[in-house]
Parts: structure tokens; C-alpha cells; sequence
């Protein structure tokens, strides 16, 4: 249970932040750094929801992805380091990567293949999808660099990826009618 009764404390002036379980790690730490960028990636969601009224089914599952979002920070705030917490950690299941692929499969399913790579562009929905996924990228590099050095779970790195693909599907999707804004290879030269 989350309860704030202060929102400065002062504890994070020496440049260091508190994990989940007490821990305090340098704030350029680079679990920090992921579930940080995590924290952004939700915040381009929000974003995105305030175009996202012509698009029920995507607005739902931004919804919901904002509080799967708060799931993995609270993941990657909490390591496993095999020792006993006196708690059941919150971790991101396999179930819900099989649901980002299920909607990925949906959406996918209403779009023509793609035969060119697509600009971040189009509607103002697409447009913040597409910043979306691109702060979804870079939370996942931060995740593997962090995972090449210490344990993260391989729920959460499938999640994050699948969440970049689904942003990127969900962006076509806010492009219909409007058409995907194709890159023209040397159009400018």
C-alpha cells in the first residue's frame, strides 16, 4: 500500500534514490535510469490518451499499460537478489506480455503490410504513440544494459519490448484514414 504524506523528504539531496526494499542506489544508477524511463515512457502515455477519443479500444489499453507501467517500475525497483523480503514483490507476469501480443495481433490485423518504414507523423495521436514507443525503447536498452549486470526478469524485458511493438501498431492504426507518413529513401538529396 502506497501512502505519501510528504512529497520531499530531503533523503534524495545526496544524489541517491531508495529501491523498494530500503536499499539507496546513486540516482545515475542504472536501475534507477530504467524504471526512470519507465516513468517517462507512462508519461507520453498520458499524453497520447488526450487524443486518443476516436480510438476506444486503444484509450482502454492505455489505460490499463499506464498501470502495468507502475507494475515494472515497482519491478525493477524491487531486485532479486534471492533474498527473503518478508513480501511477494510485484512482478510483471508472462500473462500480460500474451495480452500486449493479443492487441498487437488485433490492431495488425485492420492494417495493409507495411512496404516502406514509417515516419513518426500523422495524427496528433499517432505522433505521441510514436514518442511513446521511442521513450519504450530506450527504457528497454537501459533494462538489458542493467540486465547484463544484475538480475531483471525476463517477463519485464519481454513486456517492455512487446510495449514499443504495440505503441508502434497502435500509431498505424491512429493513422487510418490519414495514411502512415512514409520515409521516401533520398527524396531530398
Amino acid at each position: 500500500m502506497v501512502k505519501l504524506n510528504k512529497i520531499y523528504t530531503r533523503t534524495g539531496d545526496d544524489g541517491t534514490t531508495g529501491l523498494a526494499a530500503g536499499p539507496r542506489r546513486p540516482k545515475h544508477d542504472l536501475r534507477v535510469e530504467s524504471f526512470g524511463a519507465i516513468d517517462e515512457t507512462n508519461a507520453t502515455l498520458g499524453l497520447a490518451r488526450l487524443h486518443a477519443a476516436a480510438e476506444p479500444e486503444i484509450e482502454a489499453a492505455l489505460a490499463r499499460i499506464q498501470n502495468e507501467l507502475f507494475d515494472l517500475g515497482a519491478d525493477l525497483a524491487t531486485p532479486d537478489d534471492g533474498k527473503d523480503l518478508g513480501y511477494e514483490p510485484l512482478r510483471i507476469v508472462d500473462s500480460q506480455v500474451v495480452r500486449l501480443e493479443q492487441e498487437i495481433d488485433a490492431l495488425n490485423a485492420r492494417l495493409e503490410p507495411l512496404r516502406s518504414f514509417v515516419l513518426p507523423a500523422g495524427t496528433p495521436l499517432a505522433a505521441h504513440l510514436h514518442m511513446a514507443r521511442t521513450v519504450a525503447r530506450r527504457a528497454e536498452r537501459l533494462m538489458t544494459a542493467l540486465a547484463a549486470r544484475e538480475a531483471v526478469s525476463s517477463a519485464a524485458l519481454r513486456y517492455v519490448n512487446r510495449l514499443s511493438d504495440y505503441l508502434f501498431v497502435a500509431a498505424r492504426v491512429a493513422n487510418l484514414g490519414a495514411g502512415d507518413v512514409l520515409w521516401a529513401p533520398g527524396k531530398t538529396r
